[in-house]
C-alpha cells in the first residue's frame, strides 16, 4: 500500500458518496489485504419486521469489496466495477453496530473476486458475501461516461 498517501483512510471516508453516507458507513481500516468499515444501526436500516434490511448487508459487502478492488489497481491508473454480488444473510439483527471486513480472494489482471464478512457488536457472523469485479483500463467508459471518482463540487451550494 506504499503507493497510497498516509491519510488514505481519511480520503476514503471523505469520498464515500451519498448512498454510503446515508447508510452511515465509516471505514476504520484500509490495508492492502483488508478493509474494515462499520455502521450504527438506526430505524432507517430496518425492514418492516424490525430487522436489518438485507440491502444493508449487500451494500456493505459491495462497498468494501469495491473499495478494496479499486485501491488495488489505483496505482496502475485503472478502475474496477462490480459485476456480481452474492450476499448471504446468516443471523437476524435488530440494532447495535455492524462491522464488515473485506479481503481479496483472486486478484487477476481482468477481474477480481473479494469476500466480506459482517459481524454484529457481539462478534457474531451475521452475513457474508463475495463480489466479482471487472478491472477497467484507463479511460474506459461505463454507461456512456469515463469511469472515475465522482467528487462533489463544493462551490455549488
Amino acid at each position: 500500500m506504499s503507493a497510497f498517501p498516509d491519510n488514505v483512510l481519511e480520503l476514503i471516508n471523505a469520498n464515500l458518496g451519498g448512498f454510503n453516507n446515508s447508510l452511515g458507513l465509516h471505514f476504520t481500516k484500509a490495508a492492502e489485504d483488508e478493509y474494515v468499515a462499520e455502521i450504527e444501526i438506526t430505524d432507517h436500516h430496518l425492514q418492516p419486521y424490525g430487522l436489518v434490511h438485507g440491502g444493508v448487508y449487500a451494500s456493505m459487502v459491495e462497498t468494501l469489496c469495491s473499495t478494496g478492488a479499486a485501491l488495488t489497481v489505483w496505482g496502475e491508473n485503472k478502475n474496477t466495477v462490480g459485476l456480481e454480488n452474492n450476499t448471504s444473510f446468516l443471523r437476524a439483527v435488530r440494532g447495535g453496530r455492524l462491522r464488515c471486513t473485506a479481503r481479496p480472494l483472486v486478484l487477476g489482471k481482468r477481474s477480481h473476486v473479494w469476500e466480506a464478512s459482517i459481524h454484529d457488536d457481539q462478534d457474531r457472523l451475521v452475513a457474508s458475501g463475495r463480489v466479482r469485479l471487472m478491472v477497467l483500463e484507463p479511460g474506459a467508459a461505463v454507461a456512456g461516461r469515463e469511469v472515475g471518482l465522482q467528487v462533489p463540487d463544493d462551490s455549488e451550494g
